[in-house]
């Protein structure tokens, strides 16, 4: 498709806009970050990573992959590094194939349109088994 030079002239017009109105707007941002408190030097000090957030080595997470995976966790022999949270809801177990659970119901992000695709799909597969000559 060509290009007409009215598309062309609104196009140049408005990267000179464009150009006018972030330098304009870099002002502002200034402006407003001079005046923000948050950003003014105080006599806080900056409390120490280590206090906020725990630090991990990769050894350590290998580790305990590896107890996972040998050894099944419950509430009785779970170590003090590892907290398992009570739930009182039960985990669906789906099956990524069907996208069903075990009660036979779609998850709820599902869409419904897909569902119905889905399902449409399952009756011509069974259809296709019973008939056999």
């Amino acid at each position: 498709m060509a290009k007409s030079i009215r598309s062309k002239w609104k196009r140049k017009c408005r990267a000179v806009k464009r150009e006018r109105y972030n330098k304009k707007e870099l002002e502002l941002l200034k402006k407003t970050l001079s005046n923000d408190p948050c950003n003014k030097p105080s006599d806080i000090d900056m409390t120490d990573v280590n206090e906020i957030a725990t630090v991990v080595d990769k050894q350590t997470i290998k580790k305990k992959k590896q107890r996972k995976a040998s050894t099944s966790v419950t509430h009785d022999d779970a170590d003090e590094d590892e907290m398992v949270m009570d739930t009182n809801a039960k985990q669906r177990i789906f099956n990524p194939k069907t996208m069903k659970d075990q009660h036979g119901t779609y998850p709820v992000w599902m869409h419904p349109r897909k569902i119905h695709k889905r399902k449409k799909a399952g009756k011509g597969k069974l259809k296709k088994k019973g008939k056999s000559k």
